[in-house]
């Protein structure tokens, strides 16, 4: 038996004060270490990188590349999330289809990144390879994902919908899909972590006329390490603001109203 999530009525203010109290305590080791190893080209304190970071924030560069990279980094993921969906449900119908593509899938998966975007190097413009290599490399993700959950329907139920003269494509409706629903969330939700991730590491390999990546690897030609670390950190509140989207989307679905947040 699977446990039961217990929730405490009356402590949800605790999370987030937990949280915070998280974040104030990585803060505070991450001053000791500056302060203990007191040279900013290698480890900088927090408040210079804050003073770094909203420095950036007033030049129409560091808007142009936030931008930029946020559209490179969705357009990978809505590319891969499109395709691995239809192939994954293709190949979790067809076990033909899912013999084809399980090689292809795995070659994927166990591929470096950077060998990846160097590939991709090869084939594409600078400005293509981050969306190329992001899209690769969470299309197995999502497509696996969608496989397993087709596999997991209960045969059972698809046999009652048939039994009581239920359509295909109401079984579909009502019987597949939210079966298959928890494991695209969770898939897409996995590739959406991946996502930034790997279009940074693209940009900061390709180095594209703008993009995060791209002013991260500049900065760090320069020595210019606060810098680095300011663009690190506008990298982490892109992926944050992507996953707070995200989940708000999925809150809002009929799927999660039946089975909880």
């Amino acid at each position: 038996m699977p446990m039961k999530h217990v929730w405490i009525p009356g402590k949800k203010w605790k999370i987030p004060l937990v949280s915070l109290t998280a974040v104030i305590f990585l803060l505070f080791l991450w001053w000791t270490a500056a302060l203990v190893i007191d040279a900013a080209i290698i480890l900088p304190a927090p408040h210079t990188v804050a003073v770094e970071l909203f420095g950036l924030l007033g030049s129409a560069r560091f808007w142009t590349s936030v931008l930029i990279t946020f559209y490179r980094g969705i357009t990978g993921f809505l590319i891969s999330l499109i395709i691995g969906v239809v192939v994954g449900i293709a190949a979790g119908l067809s076990l033909p289809l899912h013999a084809l593509f399980k090689p292809l899938i795995i070659v994927i998966r166990t591929t470096p990144v950077m060998s990846v975007v160097l590939i991709a190097l090869l084939w594409f413009r600078t400005g293509t390879v981050p969306i190329f290599s992001t899209f690769l490399i969470a299309f197995p993700v999502i497509t696996q994902n969608i496989i397993a959950g087709i596999r997991q329907t209960d045969t059972g139920l698809l046999e009652m919908g048939r039994s009581y003269g239920l359509s295909p494509g109401r079984r579909l409706l009502y019987i597949s899909i939210p079966s298959v629903l928890p494991y695209l969330v969770s898939g897409a939700e996995t590739a959406l972590g991946l996502t930034w991730k790997v279009v940074v590491a693209a940009e900061v390999l390709s180095i594209p006329a703008f993009g995060v990546g791209s002013e991260m690897q500049l900065a760090q030609m320069s020595l210019e390490t606060a810098q680095v670390f300011a663009w690190t950190a506008v990298a982490i509140l892109l992926s944050s603001f992507s996953h707070w989207v995200f989940s708000r989307i999925v809150r809002k679905t009929v799927w999660s109203r039946k089975y909880g947040d």
